[in-house]
């Protein structure tokens, strides 16, 4: 059963997020974070990894370091570390796209499998969410994304080789198949594009 600290923490990371919008949607982004929180959950995760899940992006999105901070003082060192494993930064203004990405999948490859089940479960979300936006709005989506299609396709193909590889792997099949489904609608609204480059 959960407790009141989940309870504090949903409230939290409400208060941080209250304002901010999935990219290119009028969707408010605490859906996300619940969406992440309850694929935990059902995975057998922990409080301490449903309650990073809910706080996944505060650092990265919502203050760096000082709201760093203020989750280890709430929540304790296990949330923080787990909310520290998902951040790819927490510098402002955060670095270049391609280079911000690889660095966290080369850091993904070494994080522990506690943390590696809320960052599995975040992409999950992400990509189903990718994947229903491209069958309504199709090529315009990757407008919405700094790596644009080829860097997203190419990012999301990175992600399923590391989970792949690691704990989880009914989350991780899932994720496999909406990538691969993904790439496979890309492909043909666009024939010459190679997804896996």
């Amino acid at each position: 059963m959960l407790s009141e600290r989940y309870d504090a923490a949903l409230v939290f990371a409400h208060q941080l997020h209250r304002h901010q919008k999935r990219k290119g949607t009028e969707i408010p982004y605490i859906s996300h974070l619940l969406s992440v929180s309850a694929l935990v959950l059902e995975h057998g995760g922990t409080e301490d990894q449903a309650i990073a899940a809910l706080l996944h992006d505060a650092v990265e999105d919502q203050g760096g370091d000082a709201i760093r901070q203020e989750i280890r003082h709430r929540f304790g060192e296990d949330v923080a570390a787990i909310v520290d494993h998902c951040t790819d930064t927490d510098q402002i203004p955060k670095p270049p796209w391609r280079a911000r990405k690889e660095a966290y999948l080369a850091h993904l490859r070494t994080t522990p499998d506690t943390a590696r089940l809320v960052s599995l479960a975040d992409k999950v979300h992400n990509a189903r969410t990718i994947l229903a936006d491209y069958r309504t709005v199709g090529e315009a989506l990757w407008s919405r994304f700094e790596g644009g299609r080829e860097g997203t396709l190419w990012y999301y193909r990175r992600l399923v080789e590391i989970f792949a590889a690691g704990p989880c792997q009914p989350l991780a099949n899932e994720l496999e198949r909406t990538v691969a489904e993904l790439e496979r609608l890309a492909s043909l609204a666009s024939p010459q594009a190679e997804p896996h480059a």
